[in-house]
């Protein structure tokens, strides 16, 4: 890490999203989940001993987190194929940016709330309007002192928390169940989570929070409806390899789709918990041929599409890639169960929606989600609104529609640095 921490991204000029010619015939070497190499960073800073967190992704969030954690006290060292976290006493005053990174606003103040001294939070433009009180108000009930409901926030640390119970409505986002559970161990009381609300979008994200922290020899009591227990005690220090990130996966999948041919991307776990591998099936009843043979995922398609009717509710974070599908697709698609999407980087609905639209396509959100229907389709302006997965959806857009402009291709860096090199390279055959 840089001795600031800071990470940023650069905005360069429009990114012209290069037309396929051909059917492609690719292997995509995807690097690690961001997911998992976040929570894997929280925990190695909590456990007992040095953690090595191996085939981490590199990228804006990650980083971020890191240089979180260093401000804190924690030393975290890159060596070849992983990261060494040694964790140290939580200290103050220490100033955290979380650039645009959910799992760095959401998971990072739980931790930091046990540090001794201030501890002042704060982000990119786009995250000050982010949700935050769900969070800050549950820490205050579990002890906490914070000035502030909104980014840039303060956090008055103690060197402990008390926790205990608390009850939330995380129906924006698991995130505030992930974000509150990871640190719990620390806490005097542990944690007993309640959820009051809608049904909790992403399960499959809190589910890998659960997993990891059982990994570290946490005990979590997940047995009961909408409720999370997690015991108070010692974490221990982290070991597992980070998967690749199988959502970061799911454009170049989808290019086989659109443009026809194969698109292959090693290593694809048996079994996992990312939200990503619902690709398989949502490619599957679109029309393309998948298969997974000894760990490789291989996605071959013809470019016809068929329009679907999904609930995406706990895959959300596939949407842009599914509605990018969907504008080629045979018949009107409907994706429902995602109004949370309204707080995530933008509003991803409206932000589809307007894209689309402003390629002369035919697409409405609604409560919950969105309808689109397909018709041609011109070039033009396809904006990234500072969220990668809204600029990934521009390139699989652009493979069919010659002259689409992504004013900002790097902001994929959030989450997948080098994706036009990537792009590039897989139209290449390479």
């Amino acid at each position: 890490m840089g001795e600031t921490g800071q990470v940023s991204i650069s905005a360069t000029a429009d990114w012209p999203a290069p037309t396929a010619t051909a059917p492609l015939d690719a292997t995509v070497a995807v690097p690690g989940s961001k997911s998992l190499t976040n929570r894997a960073l929280i925990l190695a800073a909590q456990a007992t001993g040095e953690s090595l967190v191996t085939a981490p992704l590199r990228s804006r969030d990650t980083d971020l987190m890191a240089a979180g954690l260093e401000s804190l006290g924690v030393r975290v060292i890159e060596e070849a194929a992983h990261w060494r976290v040694v964790p140290g006493a939580l200290r103050g005053p220490a100033r955290i940016d979380c650039g645009l990174a959910g799992t760095v606003m959401r998971f990072l103040p739980p931790l930091a709330v046990t540090a001794t001294g201030d501890v002042t939070v704060d982000g990119d433009v786009y995250a000050r309007s982010r949700p935050m009180t769900t969070i800050l108000d549950a820490l205050r009930d579990l002890g906490a002192e914070i000035d502030g409901d909104s980014m840039p926030f303060v956090l008055h640390g103690s060197g402990s928390l008390r926790g205990g119970t608390v009850r939330i409505d995380a129906s924006a986002s698991s995130q505030f169940v992930s974000g509150l559970m990871l640190s719990a161990a620390g806490y005097e009381q542990g944690l007993t989570l309640v959820h009051t609300g809608r049904p909790v979008p992403s399960m499959p994200h809190i589910e890998m929070t659960v997993d990891a922290l059982r990994s570290v020899g946490v005990v979590v009591d997940d047995s009961g409806a909408n409720t999370w227990r997690v015991e108070p005690g010692p974490v221990a220090p982290w070991t597992s390899v980070i998967e690749p990130d199988l959502s970061n996966a799911t454009p170049f999948l989808a290019a086989a789709a659109v443009v026809g041919g194969t698109v292959r991307v090693p290593n694809w776990p048996v079994s996992t918990t990312q939200p990503g591998d619902a690709i398989r099936r949502i490619l599957s009843v679109m029309g393309a041929e998948v298969t997974l043979d000894d760990g490789v995922l291989a996605v071959t398609g013809t470019g016809k599409l068929a329009g679907v009717d999904l609930d995406l509710h706990d895959v959300g974070e596939l949407t842009p890639t599914i509605a990018a599908l969907a504008v080629f697709a045979d018949g009107p698609s409907r994706l429902r169960g995602i109004g949370h999407l309204r707080g995530h980087e933008t509003d991803r609905l409206a932000a589809i929606t307007g894209n689309i639209r402003g390629l002369g396509g035919d697409a409405e959100d609604t409560e919950d989600g969105l309808v689109i229907r397909p018709r041609p389709l011109t070039g033009g302006s396809w904006p990234a609104w500072a969220d990668h997965r809204m600029a990934t959806a521009g390139a699989i857009v652009g493979l069919r529609v010659p002259g689409v402009l992504v004013d900002d291709i790097d902001t994929t860096a959030k989450t997948l640095p080098g994706f036009a090199s990537m792009w590039d390279d897989m139209l290449a055959g390479t």
